[in-house]
């Protein structure tokens, strides 16, 4: 063991409490105090703060830590502070009186780590401030460092600026990314736009042996869900778990329903007030509520060890954002479950959801193609399963109420089982009777292209066009 992780377990023992390291932590470390860039991608619960925080206390100068989230800087500011290291966060939470009294405490040399939005970056203020001669930041630690490639499931265009910060500096410094989760792809884009220098990389691995996971396809979700609460006792045992929903009207139906049902839950979703997410998080992560139920905003960067349960009503969009999420449970190393309840509309509506969300404005045109098409992609596939599954003969009911919907003879009817929305597109575009075909569904008959009054021949359009009904 060197010199210097031996000064270094000294350090974790003195402020965190712990003897050893973790895995995978004193490599990232000892690379760091070598002055060697390092991207550390490490599962939730491996510890990656304590891999650029440590260094941080030993070495000379500031450390500037990139963080996504407020939350997540108050929280991770706050534990330094109770153990006794000068730490501050700059965000917008602070009133522009405290902030530049933060900023001016900083070029005194009060903090030795300090937390900062990426967007920030580019200020006037903190450009004087870490452009100041009397300033020297010795190391920048990158947080939830996927946020940087567009290929991630957390994209934020302000991780773009941070070469340019890096760039102005009279000194380039040590650079550590971090991150749970990385595709091939959002690592290879976290090296090449960082810049990272021959840099030390470390993968622990994936697994978390105190997880156990579970796909269910119950016929009634909600009921599942009880029941799976209740027979576990989170009614009445004070454990805490999260409920993650696709969309925030099945955040408040599923969070109202469960209060009626007698459980401690709170609800977060991007539609609440600053204020309530505030108090809810809050809520949540001191105790006074057991159970969260929130959308996928929810969650990055939040430190609640004690998690024994992770649900996802609803499908998330990718197997990146569901290990980010999931991940969320059993940070304490104890048993912990997480589940996924499955149904084929989940499929319908992650994509739609692809095809209409706000683009990232700071993406060439190309590039946003290539992300939407890489988003579609498992969605067209999962269809064109539930499209096969009667080979273009639904039953006959399945005639009779889109026959009744659209209020034409059901002989004149043609639709796939689990698409009923191809008919509302058609519907939409005037037409009566509405025929499905392309690569991703079944070839029709020429004697069934001629019952067709409207014939599809891309099969994006049917989504496209039932995407504006659902909106009105």
């Amino acid at each position: 063991m060197s010199k210097a992780i031996k000064e270094a377990e000294k350090i974790l023992k003195q402020y965190y409490g712990y003897d050893h390291f973790r895995e995978g932590q004193i490599p990232v470390i000892e690379a760091v105090l070598e002055g060697r860039d390092v991207l550390g991608i490490m599962p939730t619960g491996a510890g990656k703060s304590v891999c650029y925080q440590v260094p941080a206390l030993m070495m000379e100068g500031i450390t500037i830590v990139i963080s996504p989230l407020i939350s997540l800087m108050k929280d991770q500011v706050g534990t330094l502070n109770q153990m006794g290291v000068h730490a501050a966060f700059l965000n917008s939470s602070l009133t522009a009186g405290q902030y530049y009294k933060a900023l001016q405490l900083a070029k005194q040399g009060r903090y030795k780590i300090i937390y900062v939005a990426p967007e920030r970056l580019e200020t006037e203020s903190f450009l004087d401030f870490a452009l100041s001669e009397q300033v020297q930041i010795s190391f920048v630690a990158v947080d939830e460092a996927h946020c940087v490639s567009q290929w991630g499931q957390d994209f934020r265009p302000g991780y773009l600026k941070i070469l340019d910060f890096l760039d102005r500096l009279p000194y380039r410094p040590v650079v550590g990314a971090y991150t749970a989760t990385a595709t091939a792809e959002v690592r290879e884009d976290i090296l090449d736009i960082l810049r990272l220098q021959n840099p030390y990389v470390e993968t622990t691995g994936f697994d978390r042996g105190n997880l156990f996971f579970a796909v269910k396809k119950p016929v009634d979700k909600y009921k599942e869900l009880v029941s799976y609460l209740k027979e576990k006792g989170y009614d009445t045992s004070g454990d805490s778990g999260i409920i993650y929903c696709l969309t925030r009207k099945s955040v408040e139906q599923v969070s109202f329903d469960l209060r009626n049902e007698g459980f401690s839950v709170t609800r977060y979703h991007a539609g609440l007030s600053d204020e309530e997410r505030k108090e809810n998080q809050e809520n949540f992560i001191y105790g006074k509520r057991q159970i969260m139920v929130a959308t996928n905003a929810f969650g990055m960067g939040i430190d609640k060890p004690d998690v024994r349960f992770v649900i996802h009503y609803n499908m998330p969009k990718n197997m990146e954002s569901y290990y980010q999420e999931a991940g969320r449970a059993g940070r304490d190393g104890e048993p912990s479950e997480c589940i996924l309840y499955y149904e084929p509309r989940d499929v319908r509506t992650n994509r739609l959801f692809i095809e209409n969300g706000e683009e990232n404005s700071e993406l060439d045109e190309e590039t946003r193609k290539i992300v939407k098409e890489r988003d579609l992609e498992p969605y067209i596939d999962a269809v064109t399963t539930s499209c096969d599954v009667n080979k273009g003969k639904p039953e006959p009911d399945v005639y009779l109420k889109t026959a009744e919907k659209l209020q034409v003879k059901p002989e004149h009817c043609l639709v796939f089982e689990d698409i009923p929305m191809g008919i509302l597109a058609g519907k939409r575009a005037g037409m009566q009777v509405c025929a499905i075909e392309d690569d991703y569904s079944i070839h029709l008959t020429a004697e069934k292209k001629a019952l067709a009054d409207y014939y599809i021949t891309d099969f994006r359009q049917v989504l496209d066009h039932t995407y504006e009904d659902l909106r009105k």
